[in-house]
Formats: C-alpha cells, sequence, structure tokens
C-alpha cells in the first residue's frame, strides 16, 4: 500500500515538474529575445564604454542627418529670409556648427603605461592616469592661444561643453570615453604651442610625464578637417559666478 502511494505521488509530480520546466525556457527565451543569457567579454567596463560609445554616435549622426533634412526643406520653402540666413550662417560659424578647416595642433593625452603601473604599487592611481583637469588645461591653453576651433575625440568644443570624470573614463556630451584622449585645435601654430609651453599646469602635468611616463605627445598638422556640432544646443540651466541663481525662462549662458 505505502508502495502503491509512493509510485503515485511520483506519477502526479512529474508532470507538474516538466510543467514548470517549461515555463521556465520559456521565460529565459522571452528575457533573452534571441540572444545569450551568458555574460560575455563584452560586459567589462571598456566594452561597455566603447558600446555606449558607438551607439551615442549613431544617435548624433541621426539627429544631425534629421537636422540637415529640415534645414533644406526650409530653404526649399523659402520661409527664411536672406539677410536672416546670411547672420545665421556666420553665428553657425561660431557657434560650431559648421564644419572648419585649417592648420593647427593635435595634443594627445594617455595614461602611464601598466608596466610603470605594476612597478609603483604604492603610488596613489590618481597620479598614474589623465584627468578632466588635463584635459580642460589643454582646452583651455589653446583656446588661450588663439584656437578658432577645438575637438575632444573628434568631436566639436562648444561653449556648453563639459568635460568629467567617471570612474576610468572621460564624459563627454554624455558619451564615455577612454584613453587615448585626442584635443586637436585649429589655428597659429607657433600661437598654439606657446600658449601650451607657458601655461603653469601643463608645466606641472609634465612632472608626471617624466616621473611615470604619462602620455603628452604635440603634433603640428598642415591641415585639420574639423567637423561641425552635431549635438543638441538645448541649454538646461546657467548660473553667473558671484551671482544668486534666479529662474528664468530663456536660461543664457557665456561663451568661452
Amino acid at each position: 500500500m505505502r508502495r502503491f502511494r509512493r509510485i503515485s505521488l511520483w506519477r502526479a509530480g512529474a508532470p507538474l515538474a516538466l510543467l514548470c520546466a517549461g515555463l521556465l525556457f520559456a521565460t529565459s527565451a522571452t528575457n533573452a529575445r534571441g540572444t545569450d543569457l551568458r555574460p560575455s567579454r563584452n560586459t567589462t567596463l571598456a566594452g561597455l564604454v566603447e558600446e555606449q560609445s558607438r551607439r551615442s554616435a549613431s544617435l548624433v549622426r541621426q539627429h544631425a542627418a534629421l537636422t540637415q533634412d529640415i534645414e533644406k526643406l526650409q530653404a526649399q520653402q523659402g520661409s527664411i529670409d536672406p539677410k536672416l540666413s546670411a547672420e545665421l550662417k556666420e553665428l553657425s560659424e561660431q557657434v560650431g556648427t559648421t564644419p572648419v578647416t585649417g592648420p593647427g595642433l593635435t595634443v594627445t593625452l594617455k595614461d602611464a603605461p601598466r608596466e610603470v603601473v605594476k612597478e609603483n604599487p604604492d603610488v596613489d592611481a590618481d597620479w598614474l592616469v589623465i584627468h578632466q583637469q588635463d584635459i580642460q588645461a589643454v582646452v583651455n591653453a589653446l583656446w588661450a592661444g588663439g584656437a578658432d576651433a577645438i575637438s575632444i575625440q573628434n568631436h566639436r568644443v562648444i561653449s556648453t561643453t563639459g568635460i568629467k570624470c567617471v570612474g576610468n573614463s572621460v564624459v563627454l556630451h554624455g558619451v564615455p570615453y577612454l584613453p587615448p584622449y585626442k584635443i586637436t585645435a585649429i589655428g597659429d601654430r607657433q600661437k598654439l604651442q606657446k600658449a601650451l609651453d607657458d601655461s603653469q599646469y601643463i608645466d606641472n602635468l609634465q612632472d608626471y610625464v617624466v616621473k611615470f611616463q604619462l602620455g603628452y605627445e604635440v603634433k603640428n598638422e598642415s591641415s585639420i578637417a574639423m567637423p561641425a556640432y552635431e549635438g543638441t544646443l538645448d541649454l538646461q540651466s546657467a548660473t553667473v559666478p558671484g551671482f544668486e541663481q534666479t529662474p528664468s525662462g530663456s536660461p543664457t549662458a557665456s561663451g568661452r
């Protein structure tokens, strides 16, 4: 009698177990959507940063293409006054929404080599990597040297461009980038170089370049084709140093 009950319970439980297994497989297939649920090599930080950068670049290109379509349609309809159109073109060059070409410099910044990091385990890790203030120092020096246009990682720098560190990457226009960092400027090469040489911050950075082999390289460029800024120009908020922040319906920001 006891044997009969055990067999009956097993026969009743087997279909239930199979049903649960089927539900689990179906749930996994739905969540996976045809992809592998197992972790892959792309889950590393570097892989995630590169994937996000590619995705953002694709969206920026789509935004730029749609903006060009709108401008073409407006031009065809003749909705823009010729005088206003000329002013718009001049302003777009100043803002950075127009491609430019010319001679200039490219400054490349790199973290310390891996072997140097291994040979200096007691050294503060922050001394062995490039930070946002290093990039900002180069950009500020190039502006001070009379640069007509600047790009970072081949992305145009405008008045609202922000540079900040997030982990071991630098975020530019909301997109993370890993080193090496390339800052390119169009302008008088001698004046640009002199501005870099006169920068006290860059002079201090050179100490780390010598001691820990941080990468700092300046290259003369006879001709640079710099793309236009393709992101949004919407400004969320801005404050003027020394003044209390007050709500405003049309916030403004100062230039560089």
